[in-house]
């Protein structure tokens, strides 16, 4: 497979991480254009990503993820078809990684939203180890693979499924992720629980967009601590989402909490449209479990800091955002996947 033995691979990465902490002005030119293109794609969000990104490409973390995989070198490379959501930045980079890093060539059908900044951290991989240019190509449409990793929404899922279910495959659908509240947290877990909620708009599958909440809990401190988080509402997009629902809620009469940039709904559902929160009141812990269970197939991820039985990964407050390089989407291992197909 891969030309590069671990240590190898350990130091080109961890290299592409430093360079992502500290971009140049190639990669900044492109992170402070980006709202031309997608306005959702602020300077400040694109940038957060990209040093998300660097300060997980570390060589510790490097080192105990690829302890964990063998590979074998006279393994033949696959072509691995990736087709990459948009919704926040970068989001596909960790398939793109994986692909690579096991010695297999990426078949990248980017999405329109990403494919300018995916491609500009490409070339700065390339100009640490120029080998890297003849594991992957962008295409248009994807056509001789031999495997598929595709990420889209509930409806896509169907068609990736009839397109690409004769192929080893990863096909993800929607999810979303909850928080659970105990009532006893301080001030500093509510403000960090605002980046799950706000980070990127609230646009990724990692955002909180429902918590659970012990029943009669007051949201007034709730409010007040994310109040910082308060200058969102000037993002014309998420400013546009916000009044949109809150029309709604009021035509319709919906009783909803309100605090001039998030509006809060008592809701079943988990996924929230933007600039909505929707929460649900629990009995008891058992009770706030049982949700979970319930709803395990559709959660990424938990944020709480009330220790919790789950299938699902379980984070503290504002580290939904902040995953790490084994935390894999929908729990699905990339990289065995790819190692072991």
């Amino acid at each position: 497979m891969s030309k590069f033995n671990k240590s190898k691979l350990i130091n080109i990465f961890s290299d592409l991480g430093t360079r992502l902490i500290t971009p140049d002005e190639n990669l900044l030119a492109i992170i402070e254009t980006e709202h031309h293109y997608n306005a959702w794609f602020t300077a400040d969000s694109v940038l957060h990503a990209v040093k998300a990104i660097g300060g997980m490409l570390n060589n510790k973390e490097l080192g105990l993820w690829l302890d964990s995989y063998d590979f074998d070198e006279n393994e033949p490379a696959k072509k691995v078809g990736l087709i990459l959501a948009g919704n926040i930045p970068l989001v596909g980079f960790h398939d793109v990684l994986c692909v690579l890093i096991t010695g297999n060539y990426a078949l990248i059908k980017a999405s329109s939203q990403d494919a300018r900044l995916i491609k500009g951290v490409l070339e700065i991989l390339t100009t640490i180890a120029p080998h890297f240019k003849k594991q992957y190509n962008f295409v248009e449409r994807l056509t001789d693979f031999d495997a598929v990793i595709a990420t889209g929404s509930n409806n896509t899922s169907r068609y990736f499924e009839y397109y690409f279910g004769k192929v080893p495959n990863i096909i993800r659908k929607n999810r979303s992720s909850i928080a659970v509240i105990c009532g006893d947290e301080t001030a500093e877990q509510l403000y960090q629980l605002g980046h799950d909620i706000f980070d990127y708009f609230g646009l990724g599958c990692r955002n909180v967009s429902k918590l659970l909440v012990p029943k009669g809990y007051n949201f007034n401190f709730f409010f007040e601590s994310i109040e910082v988080y308060n200058d969102i509402i000037n993002h014309n997009k998420y400013n546009n989402n916000y009044f949109y629902n809150k029309s709604i809620y009021l035509v319709n009469s919906d009783k909803h909490l309100d605090n001039n940039f998030l509006l809060l709904k008592e809701d079943t559902r988990l996924a929230s449209p933007l600039g909505v929160l929707y929460f649900e009141y629990y009995d008891d812990l058992n009770a706030a479990k049982s949700k979970l269970v319930e709803e395990s197939e559709r959660i990424q991820c938990i944020v709480s800091a009330i220790p919790l039985e789950t299938n699902n990964q379980v984070v503290d407050f504002g580290q939904s955002q902040q995953p790490a390089l084994w935390d894999y989407a929908d729990g699905v291992d990339t990289m065995q996947f790819l190692t072991a197909n």
